[in-house]
């Protein structure tokens, strides 16, 4: 996952939004967005290499997802990142404990971000700064490969334009045609991970092009203040041509604590 937006109560329809597009080897195989047979009440697609996922929704409104941190100094770790989404999904306990045991474990994966929502609310960590899951306030966030909120032009220019789309409702299609853009940003904008101009300037858009790696897929995610609540997945080839659309929908009585 490369570009994730979140809106946090910001409306009294839907008090959590979400607009996310996942970016990946195009060879890499993938399952898309299903109700896990082994575990019904999570919607999510699936890695079938490591058997993780990017970004999932249960049906009592839990919503996990994480980015990987572009970091020069990065190497191989031992355990796959989708285990994290996967895992924070499906443990018994609440959100903000079911975070201690990949703070305690963080380098054994990769640099990661990852944003949790449970009853008790939204919470972020990640693994490079070394500090405690930071519990979010009401608001519209940003997550691209570096830190929350971090002001690369791609995360700048969509939230802005996601916040808007939040306030007028959150068209699944809106989203989607939000998340399609892919223009890249101008040289001077852009910051320097290590990858190169080229690659740089590739994956400052919204959306990535690309033979070997792109956006493989975008999601969006509406959950109500009634606790129901629906994910759409759209997905795409190498030559960003949609190649299916998935909807699931479920009516929960576990309604989003605090929403007024």
């Amino acid at each position: 996952m490369c570009i994730l937006f979140v809106a946090w109560r910001q409306s009294r329809q839907y008090p959590l939004v979400v607009a996310a597009n996942r970016d990946e080897f195009h060879h890499r195989d993938t399952a898309p967005l299903q109700w896990w047979e082994e575990a019904p009440q999570l919607a999510a697609g699936r890695d079938l290499e490591a058997g993780g996922t990017w970004l999932g929704l249960t049906r009592s409104g839990r919503f996990a997802a994480l980015t990987n941190v572009r970091h020069p100094a990065a190497g191989g770790a031992p355990r796959s990142r989708g285990e994290l989404v996967r895992d924070i999904l499906l443990a018994p306990e609440e959100v903000p404990e079911s975070l201690a045991e990949p703070a305690r474990q963080r380098h054994a994966y990769g640099p990661f971000n990852l944003l949790a929502l449970g009853a008790g609310g939204l919470y972020y960590l990640n693994n490079i700064d070394g500090e405690a899951p930071q519990s979010l306030p009401p608001g519209v966030y940003g997550l691209s490969n570096a830190r929350l909120d971090t002001p690369w032009p791609k995360l700048t220019r969509g939230r802005a334009c996601f916040a808007d789309l939040v306030a007028a409702g959150a068209s699944p299609e809106a989203c989607f045609d939000m998340l399609y853009d892919s223009s890249p940003a101008a040289d001077e904008a852009l910051p320097d991970t290590g990858v190169g101009l080229a690659f740089e300037r590739r994956l400052s858009a919204l959306f990535v092009l690309g033979e070997a790696y792109g956006t493989r897929c975008s999601t969006v995610v509406r959950v109500a203040a009634d606790g129901s609540g629906e994910i759409h997945e759209r997905r795409f080839d190498a030559d960003a041509r949609p190649t299916g659309d998935t909807t699931l929908t479920f009516d929960s009585p576990a309604a989003i604590k605090g929403v007024t």
